[in-house]
């Protein structure tokens, strides 16, 4: 009977058991996404890599919930012990080391949805770093970001700007149309919509 050698052992993803945690934690799909700061359609996706990956399955899906396999259970228990211990490894070897302030800037969307479970996760891992957060609009930030007001902001702008700014685009979104539910609005002309002031985005 042949032993398999640590070179054909896949390694598994800290991301993907960040992913695994975060799901069991809030129970779906969607509020694992906030928590990762990905989209509902990148965590499914890192769940289907995870699955492929260890040939069984982790979540059991329905209409209504995602519950952890037995199989799941196991993983989980594993993911936070690899986490647990990447934590140590980084308190021993990094924070020492690192200590300052961040200047970051925010839109209100992104504030409310993503940063608290970002600051947590980065307060544990940097506690010798200050984040001081602006909540502005993108414009307001990009201004600020140029006179170096800022060290680094999230902001929304469309592909061609991010290009121009030399901005790393984090994550994409559609534009959409929304109106109440039997509305006559969209039979206007013009349309009658509702927009945030000039600049705000």
């Amino acid at each position: 009977m042949s032993a398999t050698s640590p070179s054909q052992i896949p390694l598994l993803d800290l991301d993907l058991l960040r992913t695994v945690v975060a799901i069991a934690e809030t129970g779906n799909f969607s509020s694992a996404a906030e928590a990762t700061f990905r989209t509902p359609s990148a965590v499914s996706m890192q769940v289907k890599k995870m699955e492929e990956l260890l040939g069984r399955a982790v979540f059991r899906r329905d209409s209504r919930s995602v519950n952890l396999t037995p199989d799941g259970e196991q993983l989980l228990a594993h993911a936070r012990r690899v986490l647990a211990l990447n934590r140590d490894i980084v308190t021993q070897f990094i924070k020492p080391d690192i200590s300052g302030v961040v200047r970051l800037g925010a839109p209100d969307e992104v504030a409310e949805r993503y940063l608290p479970g970002f600051l947590k996760a980065f307060s544990e891992t940097h506690p010798g770093i200050t984040v001081d957060v602006l909540v502005e609009s993108s414009s307001v930030m990009l201004k600020r970001v140029k006179r170096k007001l800022l060290d680094i902001a999230i902001v929304s702008c469309d592909v061609g700007t991010a290009g121009n700014i030399g901005a790393e685009i984090l994550w994409n979104e559609k534009l959409v149309w929304a109106g109440v539910k039997g509305g006559i609005a969209f039979e206007q002309n013009p349309v009658p919509v509702s927009v945030w002031e000039e600049g705000c985005t």
